[in-house]
């Protein structure tokens, strides 16, 4: 899945790639910033911006029709209701470690750069939370860009080392 979202993302603009790439659930910025700055030789600083605002791009949209399309699925039945219904489950029990600490530890949480840990996942958390958007959406920034320090920082330590 991986190799794919490099090889389909090839022809695009390294900047555009990028910020596509960092918007996908599989990826997030853990897939497009190496790739930015170790295949597509971006600046740094023009590779996390462009995956910390691809990364952001999907959460502000989770944030804001979440409670709509929860509404909606509860209203179905069927595979898609069920296989939305296990993935909040699965976000709810990641976060029970981080739940004592609140947006402090949804910040944590989503800046800890391993799977299913990432911005989507802490998105559905701050949902299912009830947390309003004003008050998850700078956590979650502040996740993101956690993550990013950390992912960039492992990025360079391979770059050097190899």
């Amino acid at each position: 899945m991986v190799q794919f979202l490099i090889n389909f993302f090839s022809s695009f603009p390294h900047e555009l790639a990028t910020f596509l790439m960092a918007m996908t659930p599989v990826g997030e910025l853990r897939l497009a910033l190496p790739v930015a700055v170790a295949v597509y030789k971006l600046p740094v600083w023009e590779a996390l911006f462009w995956s910390v605002l691809g990364n952001m791009v999907p959460v502000t949209i989770i944030l804001m029709f979440a409670n709509r399309f929860h509404s909606w699925v509860h209203k179905k039945s069927g595979f898609f209701a069920i296989s939305w219904l296990k993935q909040l489950h699965r976000a709810q029990e990641k976060f029970k470690d981080y739940e004592k600490y609140g947006l402090l530890g949804l910040m944590i949480f989503v800046g800890v750069p391993l799977p299913m840990t990432g911005a989507w996942t802490g998105a559905l958390i701050a949902f299912l939370l009830g947390v309003p958007i004003r008050h998850s959406w700078p956590y979650l920034l502040g996740g993101v860009i956690i993550s990013a320090l950390i992912t960039l920082a492992v990025t360079m330590g391979a770059i050097r080392i190899f």
